[in-house]
């Protein structure tokens, strides 16, 4: 070892459902988007401590349709494998989970290169969720979890499929919300990594082997090979649904998700990616302790690093923002180096066409500030910028014909508070506000600037002003988003907290509003 550390987790805020895979000396780390775009973001490594983001694979309506999926539905738990000189990406595309149903397809597109060109998609067989390839002797199999919709019912273990034609088998039957499936091939054994215990506090990676690719599978006698659910003082909890990668050197470590929890449990950052060293231990691949840590050896022998540092100017759209249900277009977004223009979209509820350009909060204490110039023409228009969690959990901050309002959505119910009178129109973009929306542990605040008296009233002036009250931020959390009717599931919490603009024209009159001096910092 030469001292360096990984310190975890490697990819903070929203970044769940890690897949790794080594290709030379190059690592690279798929992670889950569900409504955003681009689907399925990617990170590159060469020493699994520093990583620099690629941006996401599926860019176009083409390889990835989200229109109209629900919150936390969209793109589920990617699986990223290299095989016969093609990178080969397993996603599903969920369209409902609720009340009972889970109406999911799984799709694959190869690349000669992460880059691309990706092939168009092909709909793979299957019965359920988190699929993954196995690659050996040139043939393939496809795992994933069985889903069965029959009331009482609903996990029903792991299945494998030759992708080149046969019945499928089931492999492992459900053992406690047994799912996430990766297959691995070590001194004559097969080793079947499963998470179990479902995606909260409970949840672990359990590891089991079996001499036939078709099982019986046996557990691990030490127990889970990684999971938080027995300490809750543990910084990292919900660690679990994993995925091996070896070293060039022979060294393993485990990708895997977790969360770093607000004081009473919420989650505001939502499922994070974090990494451990593996032992191989009596046969077996283990984590110190089977807990995470914080702080990890890094590789002892690693390939010089690229320049991870991110070079795009303030204002570009970069490889750390999203779009909402819809792909970053010219149609609806134009991003030069100058700034962001917007074209106005859906209501805050809609899930077809929103116009939203936000990135994950990365930090319990951030911020991001940008002047806004806009001129709302009628009631039907507001732009501005918000505190985002999904449809019905979010604080908005925004320009419209009544002036200044900063709106709260606590699971569909909203709070209007009005801040100013309206603003007059000053030159062929608009009112010219500085914004601000900042994160301080479980408070979220909004500022403001405008020389306008009546828009900011005895505030006004060029210094950013704090405006309305403390906000709760723990509306913005997994547990808060997760949402049960008579035992059955609403909604999901899976993505955690946002920062971005956001602009509507609920009349599709042609308004947009121009976002400049953009600025995120933690």
């Amino acid at each position: 070892m030469d001292g360096r550390v990984i310190r975890n987790p490697v990819l903070p805020g929203f970044h769940p459902d890690p897949s790794i895979l080594r290709v030379g000396e190059d690592y690279y780390l798929a992670t889950s988007t569900f409504e955003w775009y681009p689907g399925v973001r990617v990170h590159h490594s060469r020493d699994l401590v520093h990583w620099r983001p690629l941006g996401g694979v599926l860019t176009d309506r083409r390889l990835l349709d989200l229109v109209g999926v629900p919150d936390s539905g969209g793109v589920w738990a990617p699986d990223l494998t290299y095989h016969d000189g093609l990178f080969h990406l397993v996603y599903g595309v969920m369209d409902n989970y609720a009340f009972g149903f889970k109406d999911i397809t799984n799709f694959l597109i190869t690349a000669p290169s992460i880059e691309g060109p990706w092939s168009d998609p092909v709909r793979l067989p299957g019965r359920g969720f988190d699929a993954s390839l196995y690659h050996e002797d040139g043939r393939s199999w496809l795992l994933s979890m069985v889903f069965d919709s029959r009331p009482g019912r609903g996990f029903a273990g792991i299945e494998l499929r030759p992708l080149d034609g046969g019945e499928p088998e089931l492999i492992l039957p459900n053992r406690d919300v047994t799912e996430g499936p990766h297959l691995y091939k070590a001194d004559g054994w097969y080793y079947l990594m499963v998470a179990e215990g479902g995606t909260g506090y409970r949840h672990g990676i359990t590891v089991l082997r079996s001499r036939s690719m078709s099982g019986p599978y046996e557990e691990d006698p030490a127990g889970p090979m990684l999971t938080s659910r027995h300490d809750p003082g543990l910084a990292l909890q919900k660690a679990g649904h994993g995925c091996l990668v070896r070293t060039r050197t022979g060294e393993w470590y485990v990708a895997h998700l977790a969360a770093r929890p607000y004081p009473g449990g919420t989650c505001v950052l939502g499922r994070e990616t974090a990494l451990q060293r593996v032992t191989w231990v009596d046969g077996w691949p283990r984590v110190p302790g089977g807990v995470p840590a914080v702080e990890v050896p890094a590789p002892g022998s690693v390939a010089d690093s690229p320049d991870l540092t991110d070079a795009q100017p303030l204002g570009v759209l970069g490889p750390e923002w999203s779009t909402l249900r819809r792909p970053a277009s010219p149609d609806w977004l134009t991003a030069a180096p100058g700034g962001l223009t917007i074209q106005g979209g859906q209501s805050p509820y809609g899930l077809r066409s929103p116009s939203l350009v936000a990135r994950p909060v990365t930090a319990s204490t951030c911020s991001l500030e940008a002047v806004m110039r806009f001129t709302p023409g009628n009631v039907h228009q507001t732009a501005g910028i918000t505190a985002y969690y999904n449809s019905r959990n979010w604080h908005y901050l925004a320009l419209t014909s009544d002036g200044l309002v900063l709106t709260t959505s606590d699971r569909g119910t909203r709070t209007e508070r009005r801040l100013g009178g309206p603003a007059g129109a000053e030159g062929a973009e608009g009112a010219e506000v500085r914004l601000r929306v900042e994160f301080d542990g479980p408070v979220v605040r909004f500022f403001g600037a405008h020389h306008d008296p009546e828009l900011f009233g005895a505030h006004h002036g060029r210094e950013l002003v704090h405006l309305g009250p403390e906000l709760d931020a723990t509306i913005l959390s997994d547990e808060h988003a997760d949402e049960h009717i008579d035992g059955h599931v609403r909604a999901f919490g899976f993505t955690g907290a946002f920062v971005g603009f956001w602009v509507q024209d609920l009349a599709g009159e042609g308004c947009a509003a121009r976002f400049e001096q953009i600025s995120y910092r933690t």
